[in-house]
C-alpha cells in the first residue's frame, strides 16, 4: 500500500532547533525551553510547518546531548518537562508540530541501566542490555575486535573490576560515555517503545531516529572486513522488525517516524521507507554534493526514483547541526560537498561567494517535491564560525587527534539583535563564542533588508505553500543549456538554476515569481543565481 498521499508530513518545511544555541531565556548563556518559548512567532512567521528539536534530555553533554541519561526529563539546563509539554502545546497554537529526538542505538553512561551494569559482575543480567566482552589476547588487554568507531579511533573501553583489577570491555561506537545498548534484548525494545508513547502522550506528531542504521550488531561482533555482506552493524536486517513495531505505535497516534540514515545504497535506504516502516527518512546525498550541475541532477534523479519505488516522498537538506554551514562550503574553490574525513582547520572560503550559491540553493531545495529541512541560522545565511581550540567542546575534535574541527562551528548561538556578541541571544558570554563581525545576520538587521536571506525564505516559503500544498509528485526536466539545472513542478512552477560561469537567457515563461539575486540587464540569469517562473 501507498504511503497516505495527503499526509503533512508529506511535503513540510521543517526546520531544526539545536535548544543550546537557538535562543537563552533566562541569562545563562545557553540557550533554553524559555528562549524557543518566546521566538516561536518568528518561527511561524518564518512559514514553517514543523519544529524537530535535537536532543533536550537529561544528559551530560559528552556529546552535544546525544548521551542521554533519561528520556522522561528535561535537562535542568534547558528547562522542565512540564516547560517542554507547554512549548508542545503553544507550537501547535501557532500551527507548529513538534518533533522530538531519540538517541536508539546508544544512551549515556551516566544513564541508571550502565551504572547498574558497571557494579555487577561479568555475565550478570544488566551486563546483558549491552555489549560486554572479554578483551583479546593473553590477558585481554586488546579490544574484542578491530571495529573503529563512527568518531574514529576504537569504540571499546576496559572496564575495572571491583577489586581492581581489568575487566571486560563495553562498545560504544561513538564516545566512551555513549554505550551502545543490546538491541536483541526484549528490555531494551519495550524501554523504546514506551518512550515513543510517552513523547506522543504529550503531544509530539513526531520522531527523528539517531544513527537509525546502527542498532543492530551481528550477535558474534565479528572482526569488520572490507566488502563482506552483511556488515556487522550498519543496515542490518534485523532493524526493519524492529521499525515496523515503532510503526505500529506512531500510527496508534498518527505521529511520524523520521529516520537518519546515512546509507550510499539507494535502494537499500528506500528499504526503510516501506509503507509499515519508516515515513520519512534524511536524504544526506544533496547535502553532500559539490556545486555541480551534473552532480545535483544525478543527486536529484536518483533520489526521486528510489523513493518513488516505495511511495514515499523525498526529502531535502542542504546542512544541520553536524555539518559544516551551507554558505561555507559552497564559498570554497574545491570541495564544495561535505564529508568528514575531509574536515580540517582553516579551509579557505569565500563568503560572498558561499552566501550567493546558498541563496540559488535555498531556491533549488524549497521547488523540489518533497519535504525540505532548515537548519537554525540557514534562513539568514550564518557561515560557519572559527572556534578557538581551547572552547571546541565537541568529542569528534578530540578523537582524531585534534586534526578534525569538529561540528561546534555550526553550532554557535544564533544572533537576534544589536551589532556586537550577545546580539540579544542572552547572557554576557554565550557557551560557545560568537564572531563578532555577525551584526548581519541578526533578525533585526535583516528584518530591515527586502533583499536579504531571512526576507528571501519567507518569501519562498510562502510561495512554495501557496504554489505546491501537498503535492509531492515529481518533475520534468526541460531542455537547457550545459550548466543550467531547469525543471517544471505539475503545478506550473519552473525553477532555473544557472551554475554556469556566465549568464543565460532565461526559458520562455509568463511571470517571474522569485530570483535568488537580481537578474542582470536584459533579463538574463546571473551565474550561482536561481529563478522561479511561471510558465
Amino acid at each position: 500500500m501507498p504511503h497516505n498521499p495527503t499526509a503533512w508530513w508529506r511535503s513540510a518545511a521543517i526546520y531544526q532547533v539545536y535548544p543550546r544555541s537557538f535562543a537563552d531565556g533566562d541569562g545563562d548563556g545557553t540557550g533554553d525551553l524559555a528562549g524557543v518559548r518566546a521566538r516561536l512567532p518568528y518561527l511561524a512567521g518564518l512559514g514553517v510547518e514543523a519544529l524537530w528539536f535535537t536532543p533536550w534530555y537529561v544528559s551530560p553533554l559528552v556529546d552535544g546531548g546525544y548521551d542521554v541519561a533519561d528520556y522522561r526529563a528535561i535537562d535542568p539546563a534547558f528547562g522542565t518537562l512540564a516547560e517542554a509539554e507547554k512549548l508542545i502545546a503553544e507550537a501547535r497554537q501557532l500551527g507548529l508540530r513538534t518533533i522530538v529526538d531519540v538517541v536508539p542505538n546508544h544512551i549515556s553512561d551516566e544513564h541508571p541501566w550502565f551504572k547498574a551494569a558497571l557494579a555487577s559482575p561479568p555475565g550478570s543480567p544488566e551486563r546483558e542490555l549491552f555489549h560486554f566482552r572479554p578483551g583479546r589476547g593473553p590477558d585481554g588487554s586488546e579490544p574484542p575486535n578491530n571495529w573503529r568507531g563512527e568518531f574514529g579511533g576504537v569504540p571499546w573501553t576496559r572496564t575495572t573490576d571491583p577489586d581492581g583489577t581489568p575487566g571486560d570491555w563495553y562498545l560504544h561506537l561513538f564516545t566512551p560515555g555513549q554505550p551502545d545498548v543490546n538491541w536483541a534484548h526484549p528490555q531494551v525494545r519495550q524501554e523504546h517503545e514506551d518512550i515513543l508513547r510517552f513523547w506522543f502522550d504529550r503531544g509530539a506528531a513526531g520522531v527523528r531516529i539517531d544513527s537509525a542504521a546502527l542498532l543492530a550488531k551481528d550477535p558474534e561482533l565479528p572482526d569488520f572486513e572490507v566488502g563482506k555482506d552483511p556488515h556487522p552493524f550498519v543496515d542490518r536486517d534485523e532493524l526493519h522488525d524492529i521499525y515496523r513495531s515503532w510503526r505500529a505505535i506512531a500510527n496508534e497516534y498518527d505521529g511520524v517516524l523520521i529516520g537518519e540514515l546515512w546509507l550510499p545504497d539507494a535502494e537499500r535506504f528506500a528499504r526503510y521507507l516501506r509503507n509499515d516502516e519508516l515515513h520519512t527518512a534524511f536524504n544526506f546525498s544533496l547535502m553532500s554534493c559539490p556545486w555541480d550541475p551534473a552532480l545535483l541532477r544525478e543527486s536529484i534523479d536518483t533520489t526521486l526514483a528510489s523513493h518513488a519505488d516505495v511511495g514515499a516522498p523525498a526529502t531535502w537538506v542542504l546542512c544541520n547541526h553536524d555539518i559544516t554551514r551551507t554558505v561555507t562550503r559552497y564559498g570554497r574553490a574545491e570541495d564544495t560537498g561535505f564529508s568528514f574525513a575531509s574536515k580540517r582547520f582553516g579551509t579557505a572560503s569565500d563568503i560572498p561567494l558561499g552566501i550567493r550559491r546558498a541563496r540559488a540553493a535555498a531556491l533549488l531545495t524549497l521547488a523540489l517535491p518533497g519535504a525540505v529541512y532548515l537548519y537554525q541560522g540557514e534562513e539568514r545565511g550564518l557561515p560557519e564560525a572559527d572556534i578557538p581550540r581551547d572552547r571546541i567542546t565537541d568529542p569528534m575534535h578530540e578523537r582524531s587527534g585534534g586534526v578534525d574541527p569538529g561540528r561546534d562551528g555550526c553550532r554557535v548561538p544564533l544572533p537576534w539583535e544589536g551589532t556586537e556578541p550577545p546580539y540579544g541571544f542572552g547572557g554576557a558570554d554565550t557557551w560557545l563564542p560568537q564572531p563578532t563581525d555577525w551584526a548581519a545576520y541578526t533578525v533585526e538587521a535583516q528584518d530591515a533588508d527586502p533583499g536579504s536571506m531571512l526576507n528571501l525564505y519567507r518569501t519562498a516559503l510562502r510561495l512554495r505553500r501557496e504554489l505546491q500544498g501537498d503535492d509531492t509528485s515529481g518533475l520534468t526536466w526541460l531542455d537547457a543549456p550545459e550548466g543550467l539545472l531547469l525543471f517544471a513542478r505539475p503545478d506550473g512552477l519552473v525553477c532555473a538554476v544557472n551554475l554556469a560561469a556566465e549568464p543565460v537567457p532565461l526559458p520562455a515563461h509568463t511571470a517571474v515569481l522569485l530570483s535568488s539575486d537580481p537578474l542582470d540587464e536584459g533579463g538574463l540569469l546571473p551565474p550561482d543565481t536561481a529563478v522561479w517562473l511561471r510558465n
